[in-house]
């Protein structure tokens, strides 16, 4: 009733309706100087009370985004630069090639046809095996200082690789032979040298046949050390058409260290170890050792025709065994290590 004629006073008085129903538009306005009294914000619109602190927000957000994308930044340009230094430093020049000659031997003989060698200035393969791993430091020094030890002496190599061709040079005044089946390797070789041959050989057995032909040499008497000589033997392990210089000298080192044998359906070492056993056997004092003996079918072999009572050192995946020869057993080693 009250309400009612108050209305009816102004009507009559033509006042304006009161402020309460009527809302003009309302402009926010950020006071960025002078704090805004507790009252005052009370009684601005809902879209107003925030605005000060959604311009913050959004400012400190741009902020944040900028200094992430610097910090992202130097992490991605020092992750550069250290890839780019170890990469550097850790790539060193081979070394150069020792005078050597090439020769190709398909059967056993005296003499082999000479290979057409590489021209001078021709560039070098750079064909290598992910799992044939280069002699580390140590092993190095241990062959260098066993052949440096030995000199003058025969040294016989299974395989092919800048460091062998360093410990040939070793060998002053002794007679060396390398082995080899890879044409890439076998490429390399330019000049020519009497006292270090090297000589295309072939390896039939694939390393995935290793553990078929370890159970025939178990059971097959021509197998059997000192049954005849190596380059007669009927075994499936012995390699038989090697250079006939190969069988008539005496070895004083011989070094296991090809073919590949990283596969299974590569050229295994399985006969290139027990041919290298049958070689020591049938001299006087000769030190074998066999390279990534880290790998089964290395292991295996040197346990089974080189004989654990043998080894005399090791370093890294490098084991030295020591034979004497001249010996009437009909066994390889007291016990066979492998079953």
């Amino acid at each position: 009733m009250v309400a009612v004629m108050v209305l009816k006073e102004r009507i009559e008085k033509k006042m304006p309706p009161d402020a309460f129903a009527y809302h003009p538009l309302v402009t926010c306005r950020p006071q960025f100087l002078h704090p805004v009294s507790l009252k005052k914000q009370l009684d601005l619109p809902l879209s107003c009370k925030y605005y000060r602190g959604g311009k913050r927000m959004k400012f400190i957000g741009k902020r944040s985004i900028t200094v992430l994308v610097f910090i992202l930044s130097i992490i991605s340009i020092l992750r550069f630069l250290w890839i780019t230094v170890t990469a550097s430093s850790s790539s060193r020049p081979l070394p150069a090639l020792p005078p050597t000659s090439l020769h190709t031997c398909s059967s056993a003989s005296p003499t082999c046809r000479k290979t057409p060698l590489r021209a001078p200035g021709a560039r070098r393969s750079q064909h290598n095996s992910a799992n044939a791993t280069a002699l580390t430091e140590k092993e190095f020094q241990l062959l260098s200082n066993l052949i440096s030890h030995r000199a003058p002496c025969n040294l016989l190599i299974f395989g092919l690789e800048p460091q062998h061709l360093i410990l040939a040079s070793m060998n002053a005044g002794g007679t060396t032979i390398l082995l080899e089946d890879d044409p890439a390797k076998l490429s390399t070789v330019r000049r020519r040298s009497n006292n270090t041959r090297i000589y295309k050989v072939e390896h039939h057995i694939p390393a995935g046949e290793a553990y078929r032909v370890l159970k025939h040499a178990r059971e097959d008497p021509a197998c059997a050390p000192h049954s005849k000589p190596l380059e007669e033997s009927t075994c499936q392990l012995a390699l038989t058409k090697l250079p006939q210089e190969v069988y008539e000298l005496k070895w004083d080192v011989v070094v296991v260290d090809g073919p590949r044998g990283d596969r299974a359906e590569a050229p295994g070492r399985m006969a290139a170890i027990y041919t290298a056993s049958m070689i020591a056997r049938a001299g006087n004092m000769t030190n074998v050792v066999v390279h990534d003996v880290d790998r089964m079918i290395e292991k295996w072999f040197s346990w089974e025709f080189l004989c654990d009572e043998n080894l005399v050192s090791s370093k890294g995946k490098l084991w030295n065994f020591r034979l004497v020869g001249k010996s009437n057993s009909t066994r390889f080693c007291p016990s066979e290590t492998v079953q």
